[in-house]
């Protein structure tokens, strides 16, 4: 279990609320390695797709619940039935787009997976196999996508991932710790 955050220490100025800084403060920008989460962020970031981390964050266990905690094998084989039972869950993001695509990147997941040994492997490659350190200070604007998540997203979309466009795959770079954008004054920066 998490402790209530402490409002006394420099952080990234997004982490402005409870949720969002206990996100921030034990998740955010930590190098992840576990596959299962790696697909959970993967989903995740393209539910959030023209709304806000803070919506995704607070339905975020209402989708490990409705996508039976994120296994890409079971999400792999949902049908029509289940797409619609989802559609009917107001704990998540109603969109048809959005949970069609869970079940696409579930399948193409599954066959990364089986051509590299690993999504790690497969996704690690685009930041050369470890965090690509930034030194952001407060204030200053960081990018919304790189040179690396533009290759990221034209591989995923070429391999039949869905909601992996460039934005999209950035904000998964900087949630799994693939790129350090904590800002230096943040206590997080030195992971």
């Amino acid at each position: 279990m998490m402790n209530a955050p402490s409002r006394n220490v420099v952080r990234c100025s997004w982490a402005s609320n409870d949720l969002s800084i206990l996100y921030h403060d034990h998740e955010w920008g930590a190098p992840q390695h576990d596959d299962r989460v790696l697909f959970e962020f993967l989903i995740l970031e393209g539910a959030q797709a023209g709304l806000s981390w803070d919506t995704i964050l607070r339905k975020r266990e209402n989708y490990r619940a409705a996508f039976d905690g994120f296994d890409p094998q079971k999400i792999a084989r949902y049908d029509q039935r289940k797409a619609q039972l989802l559609l009917r869950d107001e704990g998540i993001v109603r969109n048809r787009l959005k949970v069609a695509s869970a079940t696409q990147n579930a399948k193409a997941f599954l066959a990364v997976q089986k051509e590299f040994g690993s999504f790690d492997r497969y996704i690690w490659q685009f930041v050369g196999g470890k965090p690509r350190v930034n030194t952001w200070h407060l204030g200053k604007r960081i990018p919304a996508r790189t040179p690396q998540s533009d290759a990221m997203s034209k591989d995923l979309a070429k391999r039949g991932f869905n909601f992996v466009g460039s934005t999209i795959c950035y904000a998964f770079m900087q949630a799994t710790g693939m790129v350090n954008d904590h800002v230096i004054e943040c206590f997080r920066y030195r992971l």
